[in-house]
C-alpha cells in the first residue's frame, strides 16, 4: 500500500539442501584432505596438534603414553638386576645388590612405581654398590618430568581451553532486514548468558557469496566484509545484556541492490564471529555462526526483551529469537534512490519550467503594454 508492503518470512518453501559454510553452532564445515608429505607439519607442532585432538583421543594417548613408559622403565631395571645376577641371590644376606629386593619382573615394576611417583623407599631400595642403577635412576627423574610436564600441560591445556564459554553466548535463529533511524538496516542479535563478563567483545560479520570477476575467474566462496560499525565503534560491545547489530545497506554495502524479490532468489551466507577475553581466565573466546539468505527475514524487527523491575534490568531469554513484522519498503536501496533522484529531477525541472514559463508571460505583458503606448 503507496508503495510499502507488510513484509514477510522469506523461507523457501521447496526442499533444498543449503550446504553452510559454517555452522549455526559455529563449526567450519571444511575437510582438508590429499596433504600428501605436508602431513609432516602436524608433527613439528607436536603439542598443538595434540591439543587440537579430541577428548578420546587424548586419554587414550595419556594412558597409553604412561603404561608404555613405565614398562619400559621396569623392564630397564629388571635388566640390570638380571644381568648383574641378583635375581639369582634373591634370598641371599651376604650378597648386595643393584636394588634390594628385586626378585621378577613384578617387584622390577613395583621399585619403578615407587621412585617414579615419590612414595618412598621402604622393602624395596636402590644400593651405593650400583653405578648403572644410579645412572638409570637420573635417567628415570629426567624422562618422568619431561613426560608429565607434557602430557599433564597438554591435558590442562586443553580443559583450559574457553571453547565452552562460546556454548553460553547466543546468537538470534535468524536475521532481519527493516528500517533503523530511515536507513534499511540489516541486523541480528547477540546475547552472554553468564553474570561475567567479556572483556573487549569485538563482533565482525564476513559474506560468503560466490561471484565472477570481469576477467571470467569464478570465486566459489568469496568473502566481503560487512560494516557494523568499524568506523564509529559500534562493533565494541559492552555485552551485559543482548545487544542488535547493524549493518547500515548503502552505497558501500555488498546488498546495496538487494530487495525482497531478489532475496527469494539470492544464495549466500553471513558469517558472523565474535571475539572477547574471558573475564575470569583472561584467555580470548571466540564465538561463531552464520545466516543462508532463508534465515534473513524482510520487513521484521526483534521483540523486545529487556524490562524495569525494582532496582534492576530483567532480561526475557524466551523472546530472544522472536521477530515481528513492520511496514517495510520492498525495493532495494539502490532502487529507492534511483526513484529520490528522479523525483528530485523531476521536482527542478517543473521549478524551471515554472520559472520560464513567469518569465515568458512577463515578457510578453511588458511587450504588450509598450505596444500599446
Amino acid at each position: 500500500v503507496n508503495g510499502f508492503n507488510l513484509a514477510f518470512s522469506i523461507r523457501q518453501t521447496h526442499p533444498k539442501k543449503r550446504q553452510r559454510f559454517v555452522e549455526k553452532n559455529g563449526r567450519c564445515n571444511v575437510q582438508h584432505g590429499n596433504l600428501g608429505g605436508e602431513t609432516s607439519r602436524y608433527l613439528s607442532d607436536l603439542f598443538t596438534t595434540l591439543v587440537d585432538l579430541k577428548w578420546r583421543w587424548n586419554l587414550l594417548i595419556f594412558i597409553l603414553t604412561y603404561t608404555i613408559a613405565w614398562l619400559v622403565m621396569a623392564s630397564m631395571w629388571w635388566i640390570i638386576a638380571y644381568i648383574r645376577g641378583d635375581l639369582n641371590h634373591g634370598h641371599d644376606p651376604s650378597y648386595t645388590p643393584c636394588v634390594a629386593n628385586v626378585y621378577n619382573f613384578p617387584s622390577a615394576f613395583l621399585f619403578f612405581i615407587e621412585t617414579e611417583a615419590t612414595i618412598g623407599y621402604g622393602y624395596r631400595y636402590i644400593t651405593e654398590k650400583c653405578p648403572e642403577g644410579i645412572i638409570l635412576f637420573l635417567f628415570q627423574s629426567l624422562m618422568g618430568s619431561i613426560v608429565d610436564a607434557f602430557l599433564i600441560g597438554c591435558m590442562f591445556i586443553k580443559m583450559s581451553q574457553p571453547k565452552k564459554r562460546a556454548e553460553t553466548l547466543m546468537f538470534s535463529q535468524d536475521a532481519v532486514i527493516s528500517q533503523r533511524d530511515g536507513r534499511l538496516c540489516l541486523m541480528f542479535r547477540v546475547g552472554n548468558l553468564r553474570n561475567s563478563h567479556m572483556v573487549s567483545a569485538q563482533i565482525r560479520c564476513k559474506l560468503i557469496k560466490s561471484r565472477q570477476t570481469p576477467e571470467g575467474e569464478f570465486l566459489p566462496l568469496d568473502q566481503c566484509e560487512l560494516d557494523v560499525g568499524f568506523g564509529t565503534g559500534a562493533d565494541q560491545l559492552f555485552l551485559v545484556s543482548p545487544l542488535t547489530i547493524c549493518h547500515e545497506i548503502n552505497p558501500k554495502s555488498p546488498f546495496f541492490d538487494l530487495s525482497q524479490r531478489s532475496l527469494m532468489n539470492e544464495q549466500f551466507e553471513i558469517v558472523v564471529i565474535l571475539e572477547g577475553i574471558v573475564e575470569t581466565t583472561g584467555m580470548t573466546c571466540q564465538a561463531r555462526t552464520s545466516y543462508t539468505e532463508d534465515e534473513v527475514l524482510w520487513g521484521h524487527r526483534f521483540l523486545p526483551v529487556m524490562s524495569l523491575e525494582e532496582g534492576f534490568f530483567r532480561v526475557d531469554y524466551s523472546q530472544f529469537h522472536s521477530t515481528f513484522e513492520v511496514p517495510t519498503p520492498p525495493y532495494s536501496v539502490k532502487e529507492q534512490e534511483e526513484k529520490n533522484s528522479n523525483r528530485l529531477k523531476t521536482h527542478i525541472y517543473w521549478i524551471i519550467l515554472r520559472r520560464v514559463v513567469h518569465v515568458y508571460n512577463k515578457s510578453i505583458v511588458l511587450f504588450m503594454h509598450h505596444y500599446t503606448q
